[in-house]
């Protein structure tokens, strides 16, 4: 059985205003190719399939058509999805009995039987094969909220876990796989904080890669928006297909592809996802104003041709020693007629006629993560580190700005 790994796709996203429709439009026909060509029989999506619990019509019409078109492709294919911090469960599985019809499992909140257990029915679910006998099994928890944890540890994660794997444990007959599907933070993962600063990064919810057991084939991830192994190969966030930030502009996008073979994975690759898109920061590093200007006088011109939808998103880093009242003028007037769209102005004060590659550059409260704003808050009106209780708290606030309108 061959299984492909995607998550975190964040379909509705706005790059400061600007929507990426045509982005994610291109990364769904890729998608629906590589599934052809690589003759998948299994889809993984492992949470954040939308990009917030209200999803505008054009990114709920791309994600049911392109289930659709992929059952179309592949009409025996299984896609199990699961909901991520960002996705809304209830309107993500309101569709499952019409998914159930394109082979779609949906997984939005963590279903409890009345006696309080796991409904291992609907989080255990097969993975057949062509000819209907079962090669795997997958285990698919979703984004674990406060509600579905009996207390707010870390140990209560664990346990979600290890009471899922044991019922698909139960279930699995000699030479069929286990995957553990999950949205979450494992310990040890490499968050991108510039886009992932309203998400759960860390504290109750973390659990470390090898709370999963040994006995797993493949361990698929969300959340994290940078592709990684974690612990051990077969441990993976797929990461986002797309940059969400231009702090993710070097990230290398992707989807896993993995061979089971018996109770283990086989050969696992990773395919590049094209970037239909490119983001660029003008200069690379943080300069002077009069060299920013020349870069960005160095651009291309626009084209006969060019679609504006596909120009390059720029982020313009400057350095100054005092504030600079028509700074967004000059770089406006710079990048006229260039084939570049201006997304963010990003100026570092010296103010301390230091030489600027000397100078400490401020910290800007937006690139800061709540939770050390909060700690800092903290330190400064106490003296003393935030109380546990209090992150515990906070970490629920999160939780449910990220989630949005229920």
């Amino acid at each position: 059985m061959r299984v492909l790994h995607t998550s975190d796709w964040h379909l509705g996203h706005l790059l400061l205003d600007l929507s990426r429709e045509r982005e994610h439009r291109a990364f769904l026909a890729w998608l629906l190719d590589v599934l052809l060509a690589e003759e998948i029989d299994a889809l993984l999506v492992t949470g954040d399939v939308f990009d917030g619990g209200n999803p505008p019509a054009s990114a709920q019409g791309a994600w049911y058509g392109f289930l659709a078109e992929a059952h179309r492709r592949r009409p025996l294919m299984s896609t199990v999805v699961i909901a991520g911090n960002h996705d809304s469960p209830a309107r993500l599985a309101a569709a499952a009995p019409l998914m159930a019809g394109v082979r779609a499992h949906v997984v939005g909140a963590l279903p409890r039987l009345a006696g309080g257990g796991i409904d291992a029915a609907r989080v255990v679910v097969p993975l057949p094969r062509a000819d209907g006998s079962v090669a795997a099994w997958a285990v698919a928890v979703p984004f674990l909220r406060p509600g579905d944890l009996a207390e707010d540890s870390g140990e209560a994660v664990r346990a979600v876990y290890a009471e899922a794997l044991g019922q698909a444990r139960a279930r699995r007959q000699p030479g069929q796989a286990i995957i553990a599907m999950g949205h979450l933070h494992v310990s040890g993962g490499e968050p991108s904080w510039m886009s992932e600063r309203r998400v759960l990064i860390g504290g109750v919810e973390a659990i470390d890669a090898g709370g999963f057991g040994d006995d797993l084939a493949y361990v698929a991830l969300g959340h994290l928006h940078k592709a990684q192994r974690v612990g051990a190969d077969h441990v993976r966030y797929a990461g986002s297909p797309i940059p969400l930030a231009m702090g993710e502009a070097d990230y290398r996008h992707q989807v896993v592809v993995v061979d089971l073979e018996g109770e283990r994975a086989g050969a696992i690759r990773t395919l590049p996802v094209p970037r239909a898109v490119e983001l660029r920061r003008v200069p690379r590093a943080a300069a002077p104003l009069t060299d920013v200007l020349a870069a960005l006088a160095a651009l291309p011109e626009v084209a006969p041709g060019d679609d504006r939808e596909l120009a390059p998103y720029v982020e313009v880093r400057v350095l100054l020693e005092r504030p600079e009242p028509h700074l967004r003028t000059q770089i406006e007037q710079a990048m006229r007629g260039k084939h570049a769209r201006l997304v963010k102005i990003s100026p570092q004060l010296t103010g301390d006629r230091l030489a600027l590659g000397d100078a400490p550059l401020p910290e800007s409260l937006a690139e800061l993560d709540p939770r050390e704003v909060l700690r800092r808050r903290w330190r400064r009106d106490h003296a003393a580190d935030v109380p546990a209780a209090v992150l515990v708290a906070f970490e629920q606030l999160l939780a449910e700005v990220a989630a949005g309108p229920p």
